[in-house]
């Protein structure tokens, strides 16, 4: 089984009309980790929303291919299916649904009609991943997210990945908010996941959370675009020295490209 690819070329992106990310370049396969890390404003939450396809988040120009698949094509529901799946910074919660039934319904909407998980099989991978991120089995009972702390749905969306093992997983600022025990629980299940069939994106603005889940590229986003990228010693050298000295290497004065929304 190949591998997967998420490619994406000269993206524009605009938000109510104001452009955001000005010309994104980024390929990512499986078993690779890539950070993107910037200062506030300079698109990297943008830039999640619109490969997940937020109706919000016009795509003015570009291609996004998922195995030469046109993504920009597919519908919401039609990205989760084909394997992009989303870590939200806020995820929303969803009264009267419980997390156990909606982590079902996703399951066997991925898979498809006549190829639905059957029950025991279930259980036994919601167990194991209840087990890794450290979760009780009641929080499973209770409606999705609801009455959760800012932990407990952040654990709850990597339990949402373990379970839909898709082929890539965007992770938006999980690490925000998060002690360093509830970091490193999240840390692990996303490394328990990983393999040649798994691709991830971490968008995140502190290193700390790249001690934990490695990365094999770090990108710099700056301006609605990526300016430098490296490797796992460039985000030690952004956490050491900041921003600044990219800045003046590349002759760039205003970072941003406005509040991200």
């Amino acid at each position: 089984m190949a591998r997967p690819e998420l490619k994406i070329e000269n993206l524009h992106v605009a938000v109510d009309g104001k452009p955001i990310i000005r010309g994104l370049n980024l390929v990512i396969r499986g078993g690779e980790v890539h950070a993107i890390m910037g200062p506030n404003g300079t698109g990297k939450s943008t830039l999640a929303q619109a490969l997940m396809g937020h109706p919000r988040y016009e795509v003015t120009a570009g291609t996004v291919t998922l195995d030469g698949e046109d993504v920009l094509a597919m519908s919401v529901d039609e990205r989760a299916r084909k394997g992009l799946f989303l870590a939200m910074q806020y995820p929303s919660e969803v009264s009267g649904v419980s997390t156990s039934d909606f982590l079902r319904t996703a399951i066997n909407a991925r898979r498809g009609e006549g190829n639905e998980i059957p029950l025991m099989e279930f259980v036994r991978k919601l167990d194991r991943a209840l087990k890794t991120l450290e979760m009780p089995q009641d929080m499973v009972r209770r409606s999705l997210n609801e009455g959760f702390s800012g932990g407990e749905k952040k654990r709850n969306e990597i339990l949402q990945m373990m379970l839909l093992e898709p082929k890539i997983a965007i992770l938006d600022e999980v690490d925000s908010g998060l002690d360093i025990d509830a970091l490193k629980i999240v840390a692990r299940g996303v490394n328990e996941m990983l393999s040649e069939n798994l691709g991830v994106l971490v968008i995140t603005h502190y290193q700390r959370l790249l001690n934990y889940i490695r990365p094999h590229f770090v990108h710099v986003l700056m301006q609605g675009r990526i300016v430098k990228s490296g490797g796992p010693e460039l985000a030690e050298a952004l956490e050491a020295k900041g921003y600044d000295w990219i800045k003046e290497a590349l002759g760039i004065v205003d970072e941003t490209v406005g509040q991200e929304v």
